[in-house]
């Protein structure tokens, strides 16, 4: 009688059921897909979940638990390298049952029980969906009102601004201008000494100009002064040979 034997027997008695198991966990995770019917899948997912989570503790103990299930050395090394570092961040959860309709004959319900870490094209799809995010808009009605007061505020705050500003400027502008008449007063003065001792320069370059001038007006002249002496000492000399 199967009191309280809730498990699926599969028609078989259990050293069949067992040995079945076992050949299809080995070609699982040889394969990492097989194609089987529904119940088997299910039976399997029972079956394997467990032993990929011992591989996670790669020792003699858990090695040596594992091959008791499996009854296959090959299957047993390619769990421990290659599929427990697959699936070492993953907190169970380790396979898939992918339907695929029923199966002509008798009908059976058909799939694909498939290590989930080893399909590719499913891993993409999921990182593409992840990176699309959006955001629901009843949300956002909500968070507008707590906006809008901060925005009003933050106007307020800058107006309060604008004003306390605009009474400085209106106390402050007498003292600007007297600076600024203090600062442009040194400059100017300093332009207006250099424009005076410009004009000196010229003055005094025009007032040697006119003094070379008359030296060379005044030369010529002598020369003609004592020409005209020795003239009249000639005729006096005449005068006084005729007289004798």
């Amino acid at each position: 009688m199967r009191h309280g034997k809730k498990f699926n027997h599969l028609g078989r008695k259990t050293a069949h059921r067992k040995a079945m198991l076992a050949n299809m966990a080995t070609s699982l995770i040889i394969h990492k897909r097989i194609k089987t019917t529904v119940a088997k899948a299910k039976a399997l997912k029972l079956y394997v979940e467990p032993l990929i989570t011992k591989s996670k503790n790669d020792t003699t103990h858990s090695r040596r638990v594992v091959f008791s299930y499996l009854k296959d050395k090959y299957a047993v090394t390619e769990l421990f390298r290659e599929v427990s570092t697959k699936i070492a961040n993953r907190p169970g959860g380790y396979t898939r049952i992918l339907r695929t309709g029923n199966r002509l004959g008798d009908n059976a319900e058909m799939c694909i029980i498939e290590l989930v870490d080893y399909n590719e094209n499913l891993l993409t799809v999921k990182e593409t969906k992840a990176k699309s995010t959006r955001r629901r808009k009843p949300k956002k009605k909500v968070d507008e009102a707590p906006k809008a007061a901060t925005e009003t505020s933050t106007e307020e705050v800058k107006v309060e601004e604008k004003a306390e500003k605009a009474e400085k400027a209106e106390k402050t502008p007498a003292k600007k201008t007297a600076a600024k008449k203090e600062e442009k007063a040194p400059a100017k003065k300093a332009e207006k000494k250099v424009a005076e001792k410009k004009t000196e320069a010229k003055e005094e370059k025009k007032t040697e100009a006119k003094e070379e001038k008359k030296a060379e007006e005044k030369k010529p002249k002598a020369e003609k002064k004592t020409t005209k002496k020795e003239d009249d000492s000639a005729d006096d000399k005449k005068s006084e040979e005729e007289t004798k």
